[in-house]
């Protein structure tokens, strides 16, 4: 089953907040398996600056999907949270993202559930 842009995905307690580098389309592209999974542009974060995108994920529990490494690079420097789930894949479509991001759902769910990590690296 697919869902539109503002609607919540359903499943586990886990919030994927996707970057701008990643389309808004992706989240038609979902099935329900992710709880409240939403894209930067539906929160009214589209073109704002990484620091203001962090201060957002971290201020509502999210952990942000991106395929750049400047969220990793906050991370380290100013600890966590929120989470970064980083797409080292190369340049994939939003098909291809959209897969990826089913595929590796396992993963995902297991790093949101530790406390120790702050950057799921995914090629």
């Amino acid at each position: 089953m697919h869902h539109k842009e503002n609607e919540p995905c359903n499943m586990l307690d886990m919030k994927l907040l996707f970057d701008q580098n990643i389309s808004f389309r992706i989240l038609r592209l979902l099935p329900n398996s992710f709880a409240d999974c939403r894209h930067v542009r539906s929160v009214g974060l589209n073109d704002r600056d990484d620091w203001e995108i962090w201060q957002y994920a971290k201020q509502n529990g999210f952990t942000i999907v991106t395929f750049d490494s400047d969220f990793f690079d906050i991370a380290t420097l100013r600890g966590f949270p929120p989470k970064v789930v980083w797409l080292r894949t190369g340049n994939l479509n939003t098909a291809e993202t959209a897969e990826c991001i089913i595929l590796n759902s396992s993963k995902i769910t297991s790093f949101n559930n530790c406390s120790d990590q702050y950057c799921l690296e995914i090629f």
